[in-house]
């Protein structure tokens, strides 16, 4: 059986992800198609905001997180590392613990040091690490669901950029948009004030949420049924 653990890693979630829902992803949906679920539920969740829908909220963003995790199995990028190049316990632009970018009105990013030991180990201390660098009492719901609208966007004009070009920096913008998406997810969930590590381990306590199956044997019907 394959499960979520409330002291599962990042990694630790990408392959739960790729051993219930690889297969038919690999069988049925390709890059664009990916991108579109991630797009679809997450709309539905900052449609959840709007409606001041905490579950609604929750559930479209954690089934989203997952259809993004797919897209970066399919790209081979290892999310874990990628956060944690762009967010070393600072913030990615001004490298400060909390965030000081207002405050000293930085609009360069600023060269960042790397402390490894200082590496969150579970997807829930990446969790903490970023209500550290951008505390939820800063900001409402509503600013970081729009934060998180906008990643998604920027995340799509990167795949976009290179699958057009193939070049290596157009990859290598991928890999920083998928930090600064990640990074917007925690930010909701930080401003709902709700575990994604736990939310997770209660959805994926076996197998697919759906049909309890790995590999997952959901037709689309299915999951319309499931998630509103």
């Amino acid at each position: 059986m394959a499960s979520i653990k409330e002291n599962t890693t990042i990694k630790e979630y990408q392959n739960f992800v790729e051993e219930v829902y690889g297969l038919s992803n690999d069988r049925h949906f390709n890059t664009w198609d990916m991108l579109t679920n991630i797009e679809r539920f997450t709309m539905r969740g900052l449609k959840g905001i709007r409606k001041k829908d905490t579950e609604k909220t929750k559930m479209n963003l954690i089934i989203a997180s997952s259809w993004f995790m797919s897209l970066m199995n399919q790209l081979h990028i290892n999310v874990g590392d990628e956060v944690w190049k762009r967010f070393p316990y600072v913030c990615s632009c001004c490298g400060s613990c909390p965030c000081s970018c207002k405050e000293k009105k930085i609009n360069k990013r600023q060269k960042i040091f790397v402390d490894n030991d200082k590496k969150p180990d579970t997807l829930e201390n990446f969790q903490k690490m970023f209500e550290a660098i951008y505390p939820s009492k800063n900001r409402n719901i509503e600013d970081a669901g729009i934060h998180l609208a906008e990643e998604i966007g920027e995340l799509s004009e990167a795949v976009l950029a290179y699958r057009g070009n193939h070049k290596e920096e157009d990859f290598n913008k991928i890999k920083l948009e998928t930090a600064d998406l990640f990074s917007c997810v925690m930010g909701v969930f930080n401003s709902l004030k709700l575990n994604v590590a736990k939310e997770l381990s209660i959805t994926f306590s076996n197998n697919c949420h759906v049909c309890k199956k790995a590999p997952c044997e959901c037709d689309f019907a299915d999951v319309i049924k499931f998630i509103s």
